[in-house]
């Protein structure tokens, strides 16, 4: 009987996955999530710990010896570097097996990509391999596209790339001006245009180029770099992950073999989009990685560095930079591994003989698109943070070569163009949410009556102070409310109209983001509850520092959304709302501060 329920749970689990109306992404915002149901790094396990610990084991024992060969530019380096992530199998976690791959849960995808990213540059190269230029392939490849050459990707045989930018469509994608012709004898796809900014570009041996076949069906084709009529561009002048190759791809009379179209013709856009959604989440769990490295030189730099005959590591101003950086950061790790669960769950639902199991698999990940698109912004933004601070902890150095923190800045700035600019990423969050309420995947507007109605209703709640996190958890239900009566009245106000109100959705989103941001770092520490002392008191800290910084930005994107689609009375009472919804007790502020930044000072990085 237990298997009999067995094989109806993972059917109804299918079901579920493949079902549009089920709500997936952005419900956080209208219900409330439970610590048990949350994946947090505290829950890996052995196995995936030792994959983790390769990856950093890696990073040290044979990138860092070589970077700054790479930071030169000579990318011979990178390509035998390469090939040994292929022999350690870094190459082949998202790879199916019977394809020369491990085929592992996202969780220790993403925690590959976290200990992998203090490799800097060889971090870009590696992610654009293992991810969106080797993605697309496992989800929409035939079988002998796959048998050809995922076997030789996941080896580190052939590095990948991905061409969907052009000169004069970035954002805009389906804007694309490169186009496809069948050949008079039917065999081939001759291509015409340019691609720009290619990841892995001077050295990379096969391409995924999207292009418009006749001018108009946008589609994707699997491009190798011996194909006639390929060329390879000069090197970009970067100002930042200069070891990475970015080029251009220039396409001139390219004859692509039929049987490389990837997919279907003129469905080009569900390639492209869908494995965006996975390439935002793989650069979320990077930059929190990299922000983890960054803290900790910057931490190391503060124990070491003497002003007025005192470690700088004394005063209150370098401390709070450390427990700020390390409270976004622990926010930032919980984010991430909290979206891996949530994928991960979904997946698991779906049974691998299902027929058409690979399109399950992307409506899945497209049902979470919101946090994805969250994970990138959140977590690359924290990234900016804690790496302008530690230049900042360094002084008149931070700005000098001989020291990482001017490299880290550097580095940085790109990570909120990648995958979407964080503009796009961020209109995505309201849109998507609105859309899908629209459709009534998500009932948003009967939630946003019950807050409104919330909004006029006295309070009479009282919160118990002694119940760890009970003032936060008060607080988080409170966000969400503010949440939906601001994008209630911007609805009302815009109507149909809204998805061009950019100002008024950036707004939006700023608050959606740093609530799930909160709830995520907030579940976490509850779910903690039996971990040693110091551990839960680090954790809690953290909770206390992030929320309080939290509930001010939202405070103000709040106000910001009702000045822009409320007046007179309405807004005023708009305006009530706010004020009573972004509401947070943060009594003992500085002792978690202080807490939080002798953690990160005693054990020089940071310390959840």
């Amino acid at each position: 009987m237990a298997d009999v329920a067995k094989v109806e749970q993972v059917e109804q689990g299918a079901k579920r996955a493949a079902d549009p109306r089920r709500p997936g992404g952005g419900e956080y915002l209208i219900a409330d999530a439970a610590p048990a149901d949350v994946f947090t790094p505290e829950d890996f396990t052995e196995e995936q710990r030792a994959i983790g610990d390769t990856a950093e084991g890696f990073v040290q024992d044979s990138i860092w010896p070589r970077a700054e060969e790479m930071e030169k530019q000579h990318f011979e380096v990178a390509v035998a570097l390469m090939k040994q992530c292929g022999e350690l199998g870094l190459l082949a976690i998202d790879v199916p097996e019977a394809f020369g791959g491990l085929e592992l849960d996202k969780a220790t995808s993403m925690l590959a990509a976290e200990r992998i990213a203090p490799a800097g540059s060889f971090s870009v190269t590696w992610s654009a391999h293992t991810g969106i230029a080797t993605l697309p392939l496992v989800y929409y490849g035939t079988e002998a596209q796959k048998a050809k050459y995922l076997t030789k990707l996941a080896s580190g045989e052939w590095i990948g790339a991905y061409c969907l930018t052009e000169p004069g469509s970035g954002s805009d994608a389906l804007g694309a001006r490169t186009t496809a012709k069948l050949s008079a004898d039917g065999t081939h796809y001759v291509l015409e245009g340019t691609k720009q900014f290619i990841t892995n570009g001077s050295f990379a041996d096969l391409f995924t180029v999207f292009a418009k076949v006749d001018g108009e069906h946008f589609t994707a084709f699997l491009v190798e770099r011996g194909f006639p009529g390929v060329t390879v561009g000069a090197e970009e002048k970067k100002l930042g992950i200069k070891g990475s190759s970015t080029t251009q791809i220039i396409l001139e009379g390219a004859r692509v073999p039929v049987e490389n179209v990837l997919g279907e013709i003129g469905k080009g856009h569900k390639i492209a989009f869908n494995v965006l959604n996975v390439g935002r989440f793989k650069l979320g769990a990077a930059v929190t990685g990299a922000a983890k490295h960054a803290l900790g030189e910057g931490a190391r730099y503060a124990n070491l560095r003497k002003q007025f005959d005192t470690p700088i590591a004394r005063f209150g101003a370098i401390r709070q930079k450390l427990a700020e950086g390390a409270a976004s950061i622990f926010a930032s790790e919980s984010v991430v591994y909290r979206l891996a669960g949530l994928l991960d769950r979904r997946l698991a639902a779906i049974p691998r003989d299902a027929p058409g199991y690979y399109e399950l698999y992307q409506k899945a990940i497209e049902d979470y698109a919101i946090e994805c698109a969250i994970s990138k912004v959140f977590c690359s933004e924290v990234l900016a943070g804690v790496v302008d601070e530690v230049v900042q902890i360094h002084g008149g150095y931070g700005f000098t070569q001989e020291y990482a923190a001017e490299r880290f800045y550097r580095d940085e700035r790109i990570n909120r163009i990648f995958e979407g600019t964080n503009e796009i990423n961020r209109l995505l969050v309201p849109g998507t949410l609105l859309r899908r309420a629209m459709k009534g995947e998500i009932p948003l507007q009967r939630e946003v009556m019950k807050a409104v109605e919330s909004l006029l209703s006295p309070s009479y709640e009282e919160v118990d102070a002694a119940v760890p996190f009970a003032v936060e958890r008060a607080a988080l239900g409170h966000l969400k409310k503010a949440f939906l009566v601001v994008a209630g009245a911007a609805v009302q106000r815009y109507r149909g109209g809204l998805k061009d109100e950019q100002e008024v959705l950036l707004a939006l989103a700023d608050v959606a983001i740093e609530i799930f941001a909160l709830e995520s770092a907030l579940l976490r520490a509850e779910k903690g509850a039996a971990l040693p002392e110091r551990r839960r008191a680090v954790m809690a800290a953290a909770v206390k520092v992030f929320a309080f910084g939290a509930v001010e930005r939202i405070g103000t994107a709040a106000r910001k959304a009702a000045f822009c689609c409320a007046e007179g009375d309405e807004l005023t009472m708009l305006l009530a709302g706010v004020r009573r919804f972004t509401k947070y007790d943060a009594s003992g502020l500085l002792q978690a501060q202080r807490l939080l930044a002798d953690a990160v000072l005693e054990g020089e990085k940071y310390p959840c």
